[in-house]
């Protein structure tokens, strides 16, 4: 039977300090703050959840470029003054996600210094041996 492992794409924590303006299906507008990010998704910091599985569109400046995606939300959490709400990319803005691989990659580098590599633990699953 073929095992397969799947890598997690690289995060960077970037702890509340880039904030983020959310747009509901009514186009209503929330600020939140960015606490986690990745070319798959990330965790935004909310004053009110928004409901699980709501789409909406994510604008943020990150770096030199302002970057445009679409988003589901998933499960809240409480946490802090508000809610920690995970969210998964749908889409892009043309050019956005190269910009975002290559912000990320940039902030990756700059985290660890530029004489280390990455190193990303490999997942376990129940199949693996404990």
């Amino acid at each position: 039977m073929a095992q397969f492992r799947f890598t997690r794409a690289p995060r960077v924590r970037l702890r509340g300090t880039v904030p983020v303006t959310v747009q509901l299906e009514n186009k209503r507008q929330l600020t939140a703050k960015l606490h986690h990010l990745s070319i798959t998704g990330g965790l935004l910091e909310l004053g009110p959840y928004v409901d699980e599985r709501s789409k909406v569109s994510l604008v943020f400046q990150l770096g030199a470029g302002l970057l445009q995606g679409k988003a589901e939300l998933m499960f809240p959490m409480r946490g802090g003054m508000g809610y920690l709400q995970p969210f998964r990319f749908t889409g892009f803005a043309a050019g956005a996600r190269q910009t975002l691989e290559v912000q990320i990659a940039a902030l990756l580098k700059h985290a660890i210094g530029p004489n280390h590599s990455i190193a990303l633990p490999a997942p376990r699953f129940f199949l693996d041996s404990v």
